[in-house]
């Protein structure tokens, strides 16, 4: 038998630590910032170079700029539906809840003599209800989310048809407040861009720095054991979801501000699938407890560079929404792989 003297332990114990290869570095700076992260900047230069070289206008600032305003209520609406969704619940009605808001703050712009202030201080306070009621139906009513918002989007877009008729109600851009939302610029970049920064950077440092978000998490990852740890999970779910209404509100309130009136539905159908597609393809797992708000800004910014670049080639619009489809499953396929689930329909 061969035994280790302890003057060869010494000076093994003072070997220094081998250097870092290049691999190395490599793949540690790749797991520092996430695969899916790295993933969605290579399909954004990807998309950003194919139609830079098809259309020379497509990379001008001018067209940034463009893509970025556009992408802004979607982005809002991302973010929040990040939050939902790493709680491991989802929010269908948030377009929906987005054109009462918009309607809303301007039939009381108008009934308020013009007051801006009132309009926009009603949609928010509906959104807020509407967050409540949300979060109440899913919690005292046993229903699942999915079906309880479900029911939202068709209740709160019949609402909203109902109070303004079915048509835009309102004209707001007379107002100086509404038109520095919808045209204003700060340093160079549209008001409703340095908006959405900030409420991406609020929810990124809820998350990340706060007990609240870590307690999030933590319901999104195992419930039960979340609750087994003292945490009012009903609580959480009636907070997320009111701060889902007060965030498609000011939404709304911004789809308002850029159309120029109240808007019941056009601009605001199809938001929730852009917000939910958004935030997969961020690296969110919908059975919840992953998730950030880096990549679904990333995500948004590559689903909203896809989506100029085919207005600008003349692509059918039609076509677009079949990306946006295709682009979600793969984002689900892609998480499944990754976390080894069973495949449905086939044996364990």
């Amino acid at each position: 038998m061969t035994t280790t003297s302890p003057s060869t332990l010494g000076q093994r114990a003072e070997e220094p630590p081998a250097a870092a290869t290049p691999a190395s570095r490599l793949r540690a700076a790749v797991t520092r910032a996430g695969a899916q992260s790295l993933g969605l900047i290579a399909a954004l230069a990807f998309v950003l170079i194919l139609f830079g070289s098809l259309n020379s206008n497509y990379l001008s600032w001018q067209n940034i700029q463009v893509i970025a305003e556009a992408v802004t209520i979607s982005g809002l609406l991302a973010v929040v539906q990040t939050v939902v969704i790493i709680l491991g619940a989802l929010d269908i009605s948030v377009g929906s809840q987005a054109g009462l808001a918009s309607v809303t703050s301007a039939m009381v712009f108008t009934s308020a003599g013009s007051n801006a202030f009132a309009g926009i201080g009603a949609a928010i306070g509906i959104g807020a209800v509407i967050g409540v009621v949300n979060g109440a139906i899913i919690v005292y009513g046993r229903v699942n989310a999915v079906i309880a918002t479900l029911a939202g989007l068709a209740a709160y877009k019949g609402v909203a048809q109902l109070v303004s008729d079915g048509r835009a109600q309102g004209y707001v851009l007379n107002d100086s407040i509404f038109v520095f939302l919808g045209r204003g610029k700060i340093a160079g970049l549209p008001v409703m861009v340095w908006l959405l920064l900030a409420v991406a950077a609020a929810v990124h440092v809820l998350l990340k720095y706060t007990d609240i978000g870590r307690n999030i998490y933590a319901i999104g990852g195992n419930d039960t054991a979340a609750r087994l740890a003292g945490i009012n999970l009903n609580k959480y779910i009636l907070a997320v979801y009111a701060l889902s209404g007060v965030v498609a509100a000011v939404a709304g309130i911004l789809l308002t501000a850029r159309t120029g009136s109240g808007q019941p539905v056009s601009g605001s159908e199809g938001l929730e699938l852009q917000s939910i597609t958004a935030a997969a393809l961020g690296g969110c797992a919908l059975k919840g407890g992953k998730g950030g708000v880096g990549g679904t800004l990333l995500a948004v910014a590559l689903l909203g560079a896809l989506q100029n670049g085919l207005t600008v080639q003349g692509i059918n619009a039609f076509w677009q929404n079949i990306a946006q489809g295709a682009l979600l499953v793969v984002a689900v396929v892609l998480q499944q792989r990754r976390s080894r689930e069973r495949a449905v329909g086939l044996p364990a």
